[in-house]
């Protein structure tokens, strides 16, 4: 009988989180699954990692094919300590989502769902983030399913390029509407932000950061592109973050000691 592959889920919405849950269903039909997930809500955590306070793992469900942990760390944290702590062995492959909200463009920069899978893909494991465009909590995430699936058995099955993770994003669009997947590149981007000053009960100042993401460029070849025109849309990521282009420009900095 065939083995099945061992899968690493986990995300940065916390544990409890609907996209999660959607992402488990869809593993468990794929392989022996192992949930190591925040036990809260760690959005914007990017690649932070925990080092002045205990990190502790609480077992939440033991079956035969399947275990969940609850981890008071980040998301970064919950990849060391799944592959380190619980499973003793790198798993075939990382997946990290559903994330509620979009990761496409420079969002990525701050995503602790993606810093999930760039852990993963340092580990050298093969590994994928999964993203739908819906910010709330009671997002539908059925119309995801079948690309989510269909992307996970590829991966399985022909493994990622070295050094090499995948950022997927899919649009809040219903099945009939997602036009397909393509793979592309990061569209440029950046947040206009500012902060809300308030004054606490106490008289105490307060800030709330508040901001618009702005798309750079209109090129046909991106992710915000692609996800206005209902495509999902797949950047092939890596970890090597040398800017090789500017090297040459650079040169005037050569010096001899």
């Amino acid at each position: 009988m065939e083995k099945k592959p061992l899968i690493l889920v986990t995300n940065d919405d916390g544990i409890r989180a609907p996209g999660i849950r959607a992402l488990i269903e869809v593993m468990r039909s794929l392989g022996k699954v192992i949930v190591v997930a925040p036990d809260r809500p760690q959005s914007g955590a990017s690649h932070s990692i925990t080092i002045n306070v205990p990190l502790r793992l609480e077992k939440v469900v033991q079956l035969e094919d399947y275990e969940e942990y609850s981890c008071n760390g980040t998301p970064t944290d919950c990849v060391k300590l799944g592959i380190k702590a619980v499973m003793h062995c790198h798993p075939d492959l990382i997946v990290s989502g559903i994330n509620h909200g979009s990761n496409a463009s420079v969002n990525i920069i701050y995503s602790g769902t993606m810093a999930a899978v760039i852990e993963g893909c340092m580990a050298e494991i093969p590994s994928i983030g999964f993203s739908l465009l819906d910010y709330s909590m009671h997002a539908d995430f059925k119309p995801s399913l079948p690309c989510i699936r269909k992307i996970t058995e590829q991966v399985l099955k022909n493994g990622l390029p070295f050094g090499v993770c995948l950022n997927v994003n899919i649009p809040n669009v219903s099945s009939k509407e997602i036009r397909g997947i393509r793979v592309c590149q990061q569209a440029g981007g950046t947040w206009q932000e500012d902060f809300d000053e308030r004054t606490d009960p106490h008289g105490r100042d307060y800030y709330w950061l508040k901001g618009i993401f702005v798309k750079i460029g209109d090129g046909h070849h991106t992710d915000e592109y692609l996800l206005e025109n209902n495509y999902v849309s797949v950047v092939p990521v890596h970890t090597d973050m040398t800017a090789y282009e500017a090297i040459p420009q650079l040169k005037y900095m050569d010096t001899d000691a």
